[in-house]
């Protein structure tokens, strides 16, 4: 059973976001799998805790890829990177401290907080895919420009 099913309006055309989008969305229906099958309450804060470190990386991706090619939405989406992390942190230190789990209320924590970010910030990412595109053009430009001035100067 999954929590949340990939769709393609989720890529962003960043191959390896995209990629990584992916993974993330198969590991919290793994852990949404979980649920269903009476794991203990440590198996879960543990895989919670699995899933912070997959996404807290992920995130280093993308907000590396952003700086590196002057995304105009950096500061704003790393915002929400930290309070989806803080929001993650708080699920995981809930579970781990109740005495009953509330599932109902864990799926609809983590399929909100998934599919909003998805929703508003990375749905935004298509621009960064041109910025990436456009420094790759103009990369190559100087690469062909560097030969030409080499070949003029070795004759």
């Amino acid at each position: 059973m999954e929590l949340v099913k990939w769709n393609d309006k989720f890529a962003t055309g960043i191959a390896s976001v995209d990629h990584e989008h992916e993974e993330l969305i198969a590991t919290i229906n793994s852990f949404y799998s979980a649920l269903t099958h009476d794991y203990s309450k440590a198996q879960l804060v543990n895989s919670l805790n699995n899933i912070y470190g997959a996404i807290h990386a992920h995130f280093m991706l993308e907000e590396k890829l952003m700086r590196k090619n002057g995304y105009d939405g950096y500061i704003e989406h790393s915002h929400d990177h930290a309070q989806l992390l803080d929001a993650l942190r708080d699920i995981t230190m809930d579970l781990e401290s109740s005495s009953t789990l509330d599932e109902e209320k864990l799926k609809a924590q983590l399929s909100d907080w998934f599919l909003v970010h998805f929703k508003t910030h990375d749905s935004r990412l298509h621009t960064l895919e041109k910025l990436i595109a456009k420094r790759e053009n103009e990369s190559n430009r100087l690469i062909q420009a560097l030969k030409k001035i080499k070949a003029i100067f070795i004759k």
